[in-house]
């Protein structure tokens, strides 16, 4: 019988009229009841998208749930569910699309094929293939990095840049395959099969970005799983997001939530290891110091702060330097000081006396200490005492001034000869020349100065 031909090559149908054709034939098969596995649900603005995948073969057909009707379901469903739906057919002339409207859903039960998975996980963690102990140590760092993905895809972009950015100098061998499909299986074991056999490899990361549940059943594959266990290369896995859990995260080496987050686990940071390693040599270079000072014997610790280098000596160069500097004191401790103020008059004799075998040394310094030498024994004679701060305000001092009122200075005892009588103005006694009124105090013997003793 032959095939019925509509239109002719001179009065072909228009895409608007082949459109409206498909519409009207899709909507005389009117409403009816198919079962799946639900394997995306996606709620966007209220409406529902999502795909039906059957239970047995590979087949896959894509449904909306409105608004209107999402609000009547009984129950929440989600990805995984078993479910019966009343759809009907439906065809978008627009888009040229097919899909699915659903009027009513109804769970059947735990779906079959994440109680499978389940299933497969138990039987896995039965023979001991998640054990934390089966886990290897990466290497610090790996002199190649074996990289499974997909080709040019966002995640093999994400893995060679950040991992280039945190060590510069890291090596690539990357292994194409489909991270999707019927193929992805078989393609992963060969890419996974070469990178063992290769000995520069030290790490392998498996990467694959986001999806839907149905796009990364085949990182959850009974044969890719014990494939994994069996090599003896680490084994790093990141498929998905941080909510994709596939069974490949439970028998990796290590878990990463993300292809870049793989790729800043499998290298160390550069900047972060020269810090470390900065630290480590002051670290250590303090505590060579800390010993060298243990070992002698009237040597006290360096402080915290850091090590400090020992004072050098004086050398005989800065003899006149110093011989100058201890002249200029002599002749400051020399001159008179204010009230209430004691010259210090014995550091400059005692620097002297530590400078005179650099100036015996250099016989050309002699002239400048012998001009040093009587003002520095000059100093070591005694001055008089400092009064008592409460005298002081009183008006007491160590002289008097003619025609003046007592307890002012116009004259001061000689610091060769001091008078024996100005010690008694710190103890509180008055001039027996000068005092009156009924609370002055009679002289015993008054000395030159006019002062009771």
């Amino acid at each position: 019988m032959a095939e019925r031909i509509t239109g002719t090559p001179d009065e072909p149908w228009s895409v608007e009229r082949l459109g409206a054709e498909l519409k009207s034939y899709i909507g005389r098969l009117g409403h009816l009841w198919v079962e799946g596995e639900i394997t995306q649900w996606s709620n966007s603005r209220g409406n529902v998208f999502g795909k039906l995948k059957d239970v047995s073969g590979d087949a896959t057909v894509s449904f909306n749930v409105w608004r209107s009707t999402l609000s009547s379901l009984e129950g929440d469903f989600s990805q995984g569910d078993r479910a019966v739906l009343l759809v009907k057919p439906d065809y978008w002339p627009r888009g040229g699309t097919l899909s699915m409207v659903a009027q009513q859903i109804r769970h059947v039960g735990l779906g079959e094929l994440l109680a499978r998975l389940e299933a497969l996980r138990r039987q896995l963690a039965s023979e001991g293939l998640f054990d934390v102990s089966r886990k290897r140590p990466l290497p610090f760092l790996p002199s190649t990095i074996g990289l499974i993905t997909g080709r040019d895809s966002d995640a093999e972009k994400d893995v060679l840049r950040n991992a280039q950015l945190r060590w510069p100098d890291v090596r690539f061998r990357v292994e194409h395959a489909a991270v999707q499909g019927d193929q992805t299986v078989p393609t992963v074991l060969a890419a996974l099969e070469r990178l063992e056999a290769d000995p520069e490899v030290d790490v392998i990361v498996i990467a694959r970005g986001g999806g839907d549940f149905q796009n990364l059943l085949g990182f959850s594959d009974e044969r890719l799983v014990r494939a994994v266990a069996a090599v003896t290369t680490p084994v790093v896995s990141a498929i998905g997001h941080e909510a994709d859990r596939p069974l490949l995260d439970e028998v990796a080496d290590l878990r990463a939530s993300t292809p870049t987050d793989a790729a800043k686990r499998v290298v160390p940071d550069v900047a972060e290891e020269r810090a470390r390693i900065a630290q480590g040599r002051a670290q250590a270079d303090d505590a060579a110091h800390a010993g060298s000072w243990r070992g002698r014997p009237n040597a006290s610790r360096p402080s915290a702060r850091g090590p400090r280098s020992p004072a050098p000596r004086r050398s005989s160069t800065s003899a006149p330097r110093s011989l100058g500097r201890l002249a200029a004191r002599a002749d400051e401790a020399r001159r008179p000081r204010g009230r209430g103020r004691r010259p210090a008059a014995r550091a400059p004799a005692r620097h002297a006396a530590r400078a005179q075998p650099a100036v015996d040394a250099r016989p050309g310094l002699r002239g400048r200490a012998d001009h040093v030498g009587p003002r520095a024994a000059r100093c070591r004679r005694g001055l008089p005492r400092r009064p008592r701060a409460r005298h002081a305000r009183r008006g007491l001092a160590r002289g008097r001034r003619a025609g003046g009122a007592p307890g002012r200075v116009t004259e001061r005892a000689s610091p060769e000869q001091p008078s024996p009588c100005c010690r008694r103005v710190s103890a509180g006694r008055t001039c027996a020349a000068r005092s009156t009124g009924p609370r002055a105090t009679a002289p015993r013997s008054p000395c030159s100065t006019g002062w009771a003793r």
